[in-house]
């Protein structure tokens, strides 16, 4: 017999195809382990996420997200979850508080927009385990050199190439990512530049791998692509999953909007993952 005390109902969401399973603890508190979350993103034996997320209480904001990878562990940020949780709020603006800071969002015509902050461009901030120039670091893998390091929350490392299609971003993505160079590990954004107001993208998560989408890694691409006078400050970010709309603005905010959905709505008895 199940204990329905132990049943939790989840929300299946997506933006552009980057996936999440949803709680919404904000009237009852989850106890979550590493392990159950671990179980529970896994895509065969479990619901299957790129990332899970939490909604809690918070007094500062009008929500506190917190955002765990497929290894188990929380992490500072990730855009498109952001605007998931921002188009569940029932509000056409919305504050979310995170572990890299309070972001605002707001609704237009359904495409929830975040304001994801200001990037950190330090070495130690991104971090590194040296310090280096991270506007164009004196490094390379393969085919891939000279990238450029920002922290939007997480770390991203963003490689500009001529053709995105010639790059095995499945095994040098990897290999980046937990280079000794990176002490937290990195994402891996491999870019080319369209236009002044397009780019295609591809990103290597870490502890996700490839995904669909990445909207922290959209950002740190455009804000890398403005640093390097390679497009204007507003483009559309072409992603396997589909655009995002980023904008680096004057102020040095990033700005983020697109589509978001939800996939399925169901309950998971927690006992069966603990």
């Amino acid at each position: 017999m199940i204990d329905v005390s132990s049943l939790w109902p989840f929300r299946k969401m997506h933006g552009l195809g980057n996936d999440f399973i949803i709680f919404d603890a904000r009237a009852r508190s989850i106890t979550l382990t590493p392990n159950m979350i671990k179980r529970l993103c896994h895509r065969y034996t479990g619901i299957g996420c790129d990332q899970l997320i939490v909604m809690e209480p918070s007094h500062i904001a009008h929500v506190q997200m917190r955002i765990y990878g497929v290894d188990g562990l929380e992490v500072g940020a990730c855009g498109n979850a952001s605007r998931c949780v921002a188009s569940l709020m029932g509000r056409n603006t919305a504050t979310i508080a995170t572990p890299a800071g309070v972001l605002a969002a707001h609704i237009d015509h359904d495409i929830p927009t975040v304001d994801m902050g200001i990037p950190k461009f330090d070495w130690q901030d991104i971090p590194l385990s040296m310090a280096m120039d991270t506007l164009s670091m004196p490094v390379g893998w393969g085919l891939l050199g000279a990238p450029t390091a920002i922290n939007v929350g997480n770390p991203h490392v963003i490689f500009f190439v001529e053709n995105i299609d010639k790059i095995d971003l499945a095994r040098l993505g990897p290999m980046i990512e937990k280079d000794p160079l990176f002490p937290e590990r990195v994402n891996v954004n491999v870019a080319q530049v369209i236009n002044r107001q397009e780019i295609r993208l591809r990103v290597w998560e870490r502890a996700a791998g490839f995904t669909l989408a990445c909207g922290t890694g959209a950002c740190a691409t455009t804000v890398a692509a403005v640093r390097r006078k390679l497009t204007e400050r507003r483009v559309l970010v072409d992603l396997p999953g589909g655009v995002l709309t980023i904008e680096y603005t004057e102020t040095g905010h990033m700005m983020m909007g697109g589509p978001v959905a939800t996939t399925y709505t169901g309950e998971v008895d927690l006992t069966l993952f603990s």
